[in-house]
């Protein structure tokens, strides 16, 4: 159902489009592909000025990095094993 639906908007927006740009002349579209690259290219490169600049500035540094902490449920697991604490043991006296 839902594809019919995609499918159904697609065509109608395709056929919108077909019916605004077959109206214009050959050498209108050339100017309107031209204007949309200029358009396109340049928020394109003010974008990417813009980020570059901004890197290290106040919206940078609010940021910080926290160690990450040894998880202490396994220690204290590895405490209540009787089996790893037999093995501890024995590490210990040399066993």
């Amino acid at each position: 159902m839902l594809k019919k639906i995609i499918n159904k908007l697609s065509e109608w927006l395709e056929d919108g489009l077909r019916g605004l740009l077959g109206r214009i002349t050959p050498g209108g579209r050339f100017y309107l592909v031209v204007t949309m690259l200029f358009v396109f290219s340049g928020l394109s490169i003010y974008m990417t000025v813009s980020s570059i600049y901004n890197i290290g500035k106040e919206k940078g540094e609010m940021l910080q990095i926290e160690r990450i902490e040894a998880l202490k449920l396994q220690l204290d697991q590895a405490k209540k094993d009787s089996i790893i604490n037999k093995q501890l043991n024995d590490l210990k006296n040399g066993k």
